[in-house]
């Protein structure tokens, strides 16, 4: 399955109100709200919670994996058990989990062999033209100073989002770049894409939200 641009990606992180139940919950209010506003919302949720939340329809995305190929590595995720689960891909590198470059490159190879979607986080042009090298589907720009706060990175650094596009398209012009940190409204997601993103990487906004539909359709507004 194909990842529409420009999309909404909708981070659960491990925060209490989208996991488990409130996950599957999240996903009914995206199948929804997908099939109504014909736009492009994907959710990134723990690993337990994949199976559940694709079996609503949702477009479900891993937050990460491991590269350890199969055997004695317990708890570790591998990536046979999110793609069999439902997962269509998955985030690699966020800012709350980083790692080495060489798995990042690995853990490109090992979803394009799976012909899953990676979503490769970084956190500033130089390292998203390192990136773009590996060939990712997708780069995200996220200012880690920024995560969870209330200051959108349009309004913050909106030159880090055109110096990242502009680094990514040096190398290839056919990876798009989505922006998150801080983003909660649809003036920061329009904003986004007025600077080249094709979409957002959002979490608390939409997850610690009291009203959720009314949180992903403000956002929508945006697209």
């Amino acid at each position: 399955m194909k990842l529409q641009l420009p999309t909404l990606m909708i981070n659960t992180k491990t925060y209490q109100e989208a996991s488990g139940k409130d996950a599957v919950a999240l996903a009914k209010i995206v199948e929804k709200l997908n099939t109504k506003e014909k736009k492009s919302i994907s959710l990134c949720v723990q690993a337990s919670d994949i199976y559940a939340t694709n079996k609503e329809g949702a477009f479900v995305l891993a937050q990460s994996f491991d590269i350890e190929e199969a055997g004695g590595h317990t708890g570790k995720i591998s990536i046979k058990s999110i793609q069999e689960n439902g997962a269509q891909g998955s985030l690699i590198n966020h800012s709350e989990n980083r790692i080495p470059i060489h798995k990042i490159a690995e853990s490109i190879a090992l979803l394009q062999e799976a012909e899953m979607i990676s979503v490769v986080c970084v956190k500033n042009a130089i390292e998203a033209k390192r990136i773009a090298k590996l060939r990712p589907d997708i780069i995200a720009i996220e200012l880690p100073k920024l995560i969870g706060g209330d200051v959108s990175v349009t309004t913050a650094n909106p030159k880090i989002i055109e110096k990242s596009i502009k680094a990514v398209h040096s190398i290839n012009p056919n990876i798009p770049v989505l922006c998150g940190a801080g983003v909660k409204n649809g003036k920061d997601v329009k904003k986004a894409i007025e600077l080249g993103a094709q979409g957002v990487l959002v979490a608390s906004g939409v997850t610690k939200a009291k009203d959720k539909e009314k949180a992903i359709k403000e956002l929508l507004k945006g697209i």
